[in-house]
């Protein structure tokens, strides 16, 4: 009882502290306006009624805040009290993360997810293998196949071919190059061979190309694909912008490309993709299936999957499957997949086991041709002579492979890579086939029914077939990673493969975001600005809406599984690279312009100007290989406007760095003159000599959600300003230190050689003297954990005749990896300052920063790791961080799939070395029932846990060979890069416990917010040093922050149904509800608020944002998705479930 009134009198405390603090906002602020009107001139008074709404809409924010205070309050108290009552009854302690646990959506403790007696856990398929690739005769890595010939005497075989072209957007040629040499006469053949007999068929996935030759053809062509489409003949699948790869894409991406090719063919062509076809990604990811069933799509075929793996799931009857989420335990997420049993998906891999047989029906493959079989036996024309002799033979190969699968319907592919390029190909196809399919027709004995299809008309069937003979499909969980295709060749060098445009694309995505992002909330305000509807006459909405489109295509284009995956030719990957580039650039025109017009307290002085811009970004990227470069800012009395925009949908506390030309410099709020925490440091030119013309200027900035806040940067005093302190560890006592502005000192004797320590209100760190690299962590809780950072190296395989490691395989040396060393010790700096000191390495190979932010917020908790390498000297190596933790993970650790869900990873000594790298797309843990240690990164990377309490990410690979896999050179282009990781040590309380088998786990909220901040940092922009500039008013479109675990993915305005390449009123607004684990509570709580219901209120959500119209859609929005008007909320309050885990899209309309 005693506690409960303390509660309640600690609630009534801070409830008046509230008010009160309000009712003195408001005295300041109309202090600071009666100051500013005792100087301003006559013409402004204007402005007075601008600012009492702006005054009254900011105390509406500040109430809005404090309901939220007092209602999370109330919640608190209430769950206390229940928690204590049940306590009281029970008298058994109970930790507030179990009770919060039961309560909170989102808010998972590990579990494990259990399917019927019929469920496949990959996990468990690994544990169970043997991995040891017996020889199995004809079809070298399954085994033989053997049917006594009276199984289809009931049920005949149901046989569709389906011919397909493969059409890489960039591999060893260009994108454009591919289209002119190849693309585009394959589909002008197309169209006029599948008119010539309606009997024929063909599937086609990369709407990149197909929109590229749909803007080359006529009216009359345009009609005659659509009729194709209408009849069944053409079937687009999948219907991405690209066949994306699923291991290094970030699934923002790999949404992205799937809406934009499914606008498109909503468009152009008003139908639906049904099914996926992912026959070259190598390895799958369930992320990818989630996106595709939220997308509309039913069923999806897969490839590349281990050798080893796809032969199990052939003697088990398993290819087809229903593949379900590992965190979802009911079937809303299911997607019927098939896996394709054999090695390739071409011509002799795809008809039945035996592929010198299966490539005899390849008959692009004829004599004469360029094309031969390996094999040394050719394919024969069909004749009336041979035809008998060749139908049984290739019905042979058919009825084998159907014995893998449990219904009689079978898949048979029918092409491979820019197949179907020439006319005579075509023919030669369609007629030899269709010769074979009439002599099965014509013997019904043989009890087959063959045909040409679509994947569409073989899913049917096959649903048809299972349906009647009521035989259930398995449901499966995990993902098909890492790759083998035979031996010990396993594809975890991609993962890492060109780290440089690994991280552009990260920039390119985050930059789209925010941009997306700004632009919506622009036209929506110049909407209700104008009260009509209209928008700013002088505004380039039409123009800017094209530089978004492009900017999306650009980074969908870069999905690609040779793109992102960096495993295409040289030319190829600059072709890439400056389309990303030249989209960074465009989208930040964007950006600038749309911040431009929010800002201006008086909208008539808006004039778009595209040659001399309102606003700069605070940086330049010279060119598609080269890292941003920070502009140097002249400062003076007159003061210079920074303006900020915080991409995320949370309150953040952010460090913001620009580069200024003084070492005296101060910062101020421009709304309200109080001036922020900041300091000046070195701009080093080399490792010990600091510029004496630039300065780095480091402030603390509070940066309400998807707000622009203006700031105001002026010269200060001479020594008024704090700056970073310098101490300079080295060997060489000699080395001469230049850096005249700033106090340096070099300790001696045993002052030297004591362990480096940097501590904030969170965390202390401890590092080597010698090397400068970390050792020991030790939280405000009193958890202290090892955790030494090292350097490796890896060579690859050095025997003449051996496969050596390549843009697509990691094949290490035998004695694995070898420590980092250098012949001369490292230069250790270190930084000491009020708001974040650091601990920087210059090692030969690369240069390793460590630092610590001295924040109250949740910025403060982590320690950022940067590393800037450079391997050009090189041959044949590739360079790891790892990390060495006394944290008791065993031989489990987790790496995220797409940033979209955590895997759990089993270190397996069975498999190679190679084998236990996975990919990490910006996350991945190690834990203990006590302590885990978590590591977030800006970009993605391969990374293993090779041994219990080890993590190891690779930075870079620089290799001189091919790997035989059709690239045909090695990986030598190697840049100057950077890589940018947080590292986050958590307490494990309360639900901690080790759950057995493939437990589904969550980054902890933390962990998540950190990860956010991360991958999209503020965006910094400078307003001319013009002392004539118009009033900036900052934009806050949000009265508070989203719920913690409410992701705002995208506000993405989508394109006018009448008006092509215009914006339309209509945006797509996606929410992802993320999963969180809820064993760590982080100590002081978080600043954001926790729905404790799977319903929320959008308008509340959203405030003071006005929806005209919601309409809840699929994840690519098409129309036919739409729910429908009858069950749409007109009026608000609008509520809606956002389900933990899942991705919510909704069509709106703003005001």
């Amino acid at each position: 009882m005693k506690r409960s009134r303390v509660l309640s009198v600690l609630v009534g405390v801070v409830f008046c502290v509230a008010v009160i603090s309000l009712y003195r906002m408001l005295e300041l602020m109309q202090g600071a306006e009666l100051r500013q009107r005792g100087e301003a001139p006559a013409g402004q008074v204007d402005n007075d009624l601008s600012r009492l709404q702006e005054k009254i809409d900011r105390l509406e924010r500040l109430l809005s805040d404090n309901n939220r205070l007092v209602a999370t309050l109330r919640d608190s108290l209430l769950h206390h009290r229940a928690s204590w009552e049940t306590e009281g009854r029970a008298n058994v302690s109970s930790d507030s993360t179990h009770n919060r646990a039961d309560t909170l959506p989102g808010c998972r403790l590990a579990e494990e997810m259990k399917d019927g007696t019929d469920g496949v856990q990959l996990l468990d398929v690994y544990n169970l293998l043997p991995f040891d690739n017996p020889d199995g005769g004809a079809w070298k890595q399954g085994f033989e196949i053997r049917y006594q010939g009276d199984e289809w005497d009931k049920q005949p075989l149901e046989l569709f071919l389906v011919p397909h072209s493969h059409n890489d957007p960039g591999w060893l040629k260009t994108f454009d190059t591919y289209y002119q040499d190849q693309t585009r006469h394959i589909l002008n053949n197309m169209l006029v061979k599948l008119t010539e007999d309606s009997r024929r068929k063909m599937i086609w996935a990369e709407i990149s190309y197909f929109s590229k030759w749909w803007n080359d053809i006529d009216e009359q062509k345009r009609e005659m694909v659509k009729r194709l489409v209408r009849a069944g003949q053409l079937e687009l699948v999948t219907g991405g912008w690209v066949m994306a790869d699923e291991a290094n894409s970030h699934y923002f991406a790999l949404l992205d490309q799937l809406i934009e090719g499914h606008q498109w063919i909503q468009r152009h062509l008003g139908v639906k993709p049904s099914s996926g076809w992912a026959v070259d990604p190598f390895g799958h990811s369930p992320s990818m299936t989630y996106l595709l069933k939220g997308a509309g799509l039913r069923d999806m075929v897969i490839q590349r999957v281990h050798y080893a793996v796809k032969k199990h799931f052939a003697q088990q009857h398993t290819l087809e499957f229903l593949w379900r989420q590992s965190w979802d335990s009911s079937s809303r997420s299911d997607i019927t997949c098939h896996m394709m049993p054999f090695y390739s998906y071409d011509v002799p891999h795809t008809c039945g086991p035996n592929p010198a047989v299966c490539c005899q029906f390849d008959f692009h493959r004829l004599p004469g041709g360029r094309v031969f079989c390996p094999w040394r036996i050719p394919p024969q024309p069909i004749t009336e002579q041979n035809v008998q002799e060749r139908a049984l033979l290739l019905l042979d190969q058919y009825r084998q492979k159907s014995r893998l699968f449990r219904s009689p319907v079978l898949l048979v592919p029918l092409g491979d890579d820019f197949r179907y390029t020439e006319s005579s190909e075509w023919d030669a196809q369609f007629s030899n086939y269709q010769k074979l399919f009439d002599y099965f027709d014509q013997h019904p004995e043989l009890h087959i029914k063959a045909r040409f299809g679509t994947l569409s008309d073989y899913f049917e069937a096959l649903h048809r077939r299972l349906n009647t003979a009521g035989t259930p499909l398995p449901t499966l969980r995990g993902d098909f990673f890492t790759y083998a295709d035979r031996d010990d060749h396993y594809w975890s060098g991609y993962y890492t493969s060109r780290p440089f445009y690994k991280r552009l694309d990260r920039t390119l995505e985050a930059t789209l975001r925010a941009t997306e992002i700004l632009f919506s909330l622009t036209l929506a305000e110049m909407r209700r600005f104008h009260g009509n509807g209209r928008l700013v006459a002088d505004f380039p909405a039409r123009e800017h809406f094209q530089r978004l489109t492009a900017g999306r295509r650009s980074l969908a284009l870069f999905q690609h599984h040779d793109a992102v995956t960096g495993t295409a030719r040289d030319p190829v990957v600059v072709d890439y690279g400056t389309r990303l580039f030249h989209s960074i650039l465009n989208l930040r025109q964007v950006l600038q312009s749309s911040a431009h017009w929010l800002l201006l307290l008086d909208k008539s002085q808006y004039h778009h100007d595209q040659s001399k811009p309102f606003l700069q970004m605070d940086d330049v990227i010279s060119a598609q290989d080269a890292l941003p470069q920070k502009t140097s800012l002249t400062l003076s009395d007159e003061p210079r406007s920074l303006i900020i925009f915080n991409p995320t949908e949370q309150l953040r506390t952010s460090v913001i760095s620009v580069v200024v030309d003084s070492p005296d410099a101060r910062v101020v709020d421009a709304e309200t003159g109080r001036p922020m925490a900041a300091q000046i440091s070195a701009v080093w030119e080399e490792p010990s000599r600091a510029s004496t013309e630039a300065f780095q200027l480091d402030f603390v900035a509070e940066l309400p959600p998807l707000s622009l806040v203006v700031y105001h940067v002026t010269k200060a005093s001479v020594g008024s300003a704090h700056r970073a302190r310098y101490t300079f560890l080295h060997r060489d006592n000699s080395l001469p230190i230049k850096a005249e502005h700033f106090q340096v000192s070099r300790p001696e004797g045993p002052e030297a050689d004591a362990p480096l320590s940097l501590s904030n209100k969170h965390v202390q760190i401890w590092s080597s003297s010698e090397t400068g690299l970390l050792q020991k962590l030790r939280l405000q809780s009193g958890l202290v954990r090892q955790v030494q950072v090292q350097f490796l190296w890896y060579g690859t395989r050095t025997r003449a005749n051996r496969d050596k490691s390549g843009a697509y395989l990691f094949l290490p040396g035998d004695n694995g990896a070898q420590p980092y060393s250098s012949s001369e010790p490292p230069l250790v700096r270190v930084s000491r300052g009020p708001v974040f000191s650091d601990i920087t390495s210059c090692f030969r190979h690369f240069t390793h920063r460590v630092r610590l932010y001295h924040l109250d917020g949740h910025a403060g908790r982590s320690l950022e790791i940067s590393n800037m390498v450079d391997i050009r000297s090189e041959v044949n190596r590739e360079l790891a961080m790892r990390l060495v933790s006394d944290v008791a993970s065993g031989n489990r650790f987790y790496s995220d799939l797409n940033s979209f869900q955590m895997q759990q990873r089993r270190t397996l000594a069975k498999l190679p070395l190679q084998a236990n790298f996975y990919p990490m797309t910006s996350a991945s843990f190690l834990q203990d029932s006590t302590s885990r240690v978590s590591l977030l990164a800006a970009q993605s990377q391969a990374v293993a846990s090779l041994r219990p309490g080890e993590l190891e990410v690779m930075l870079d690979r620089r290799l001189q060979q091919d790997d035989n896999r059709g690239l045909g050179q090695g990986v030598t282009d190697n840049k100057l890069t950077a890589s940018l990781y947080q590292l986050l040590l958590e307490d494990r309380r309360g639900g901690a416990k080790e759950v057995g088998g493939a437990s589904v786990e969550h980054l902890s909220l933390l962990a998540h917010l950190t990860s956010l901040s991360l991958c999209h940092p503020p965006i910094t922009m400078v307003a001319p040093s013009d002392s004539q500039l118009p009033k900036l008013r900052p934009f806050l479109p949000l009265s508070s922050s989203l719920p913690c675990d409410v992701h705002l993915l995208n506000l993405r305005t989508l394109e006018d149904t009448q008006e092509a390449e215009s914006p339309s009123q209509e945006v797509a607004l996606l929410l992802h509800r993320k999963g969180f684990d809820c064993s760590s509570a982080p100590e002081p709580p978080l600043q954001c608020t926790l729905s404790a219901h799977e319903e929320v209120n959008l308008d509340d959500l959203f405030s003071p944002l006005q929806f005209r119209s919601v309409r809840r859609s699929g994840l690519t929005l098409l129309r036919e998705d739409d729910e429908p008007e009858s069950a749409q909320q007109q009026q608000p309050p609008r509520i809606t479930r956002l389900r933990p885990m899942e991705i919510s899209a909704f069509r709106v309309e703003m005001d």
